[in-house]
């Protein structure tokens, strides 16, 4: 008996060990990560607009959450480059651009996206406004202001969907003038008007919206562009043929849902 007690006693006591050792994060997490107990893990592609850096940062972070294993790996740049890059063949899952034309471009010819198999969806649109250096050293009051000598302001290249806005709103508002820099994307315009390099730059409404990290530090002031003259442009997004279908449509459904327009809304965005 006293033998079959001390055989009961050592037991309980490796049991308890090994249950101590399980209870431990870290040997927790060794268990989980077995490649016999646990989903492989999974890396997709987005790129983006480079407006949209904070809107689909955001995003991303919560899809991972909500989706164990799956990383969202963000590229953000201007449209034209990212559409050139996806013709190109780069890898990708997700693109979505600042206007229609740019995803266009991305889709034209690309293998496995013949036939409409790819479709694009609206999901965000935007507006172009004046920004200014907080300190305001042009003394800039509005589209009218460009047209002077004495002021330098800062727009997109033309190729780009920033750039080809800009153009459009600077004939209608009957500015001559013409910029003394074209930047690759908005982000550099931006960049330009809070270093003070320019008196104004033409950005997305956006990026200079109440509560923008450029306005809120007071770097950046906006000032409205009349909807007379203003422009809009229609954000597409697309999942491409990859081989992470069923992960990048959940990105792309995240962007469409409840949430997804929620978070783009606080970001400045028009929602369609």
């Amino acid at each position: 008996m006293r033998l079959r007690a001390g055989i009961v006693v050592a037991v309980l006591a490796v049991a308890v060990v090994v249950g101590a050792v399980t209870l431990r994060p870290g040997a927790a997490r060794s268990l989980d990560a077995h490649p016999s107990t646990s989903a492989p893990h999974v890396t997709i592609t987005v790129l983006a607009a480079a407006s949209l850096s904070e809107a689909f940062t955001r995003l991303a972070a919560d899809v991972e959450r909500d989706n164990p294993g799956l990383t969202v790996s963000l590229g953000f740049g201007a449209s034209s480059t990212l559409a050139a890059q996806v013709a190109a063949g780069a890898p990708a899952d997700v693109i979505a651009t600042a206007d229609q034309r740019t995803m266009g471009r991305a889709l034209d010819g690309l293998p496995g996206a013949a036939g409409g198999s790819v479709t694009p969806v609206v999901f965000a649109r935007n507006t172009l406004a004046v920004a200014v250096p907080g300190s305001d050293p042009g003394h800039v009051t509005g589209m009218s202001s460009l047209d002077r000598d004495d002021v330098t302001f800062a727009v997109c290249a033309p190729e780009v969907p920033c750039g080809a806005a800009a153009a459009r709103v600077l004939a209608a508002a009957g500015v001559g003038r013409q910029p003394v820099t074209y930047e690759k994307d908005v982000t550099a315009v931006l960049t330009k008007v809070r270093s003070g390099e320019v008196d104004a730059g033409l950005v997305y409404a956006s990026d200079v919206r109440p509560g923008a990290p450029a306005v809120r530090d007071g770097s950046v002031r906006a000032l409205l562009i009349p909807p007379a003259v203003n422009v809009t442009n229609d954000y597409p997004v697309a999942v491409l043929p990859s081989s992470h279908q069923a992960q990048a449509r959940a990105f792309v459904d995240a962007l469409l849902s409840a949430h997804g327009r929620q978070v783009l809304a606080d970001a400045g965005f028009l929602v369609p």
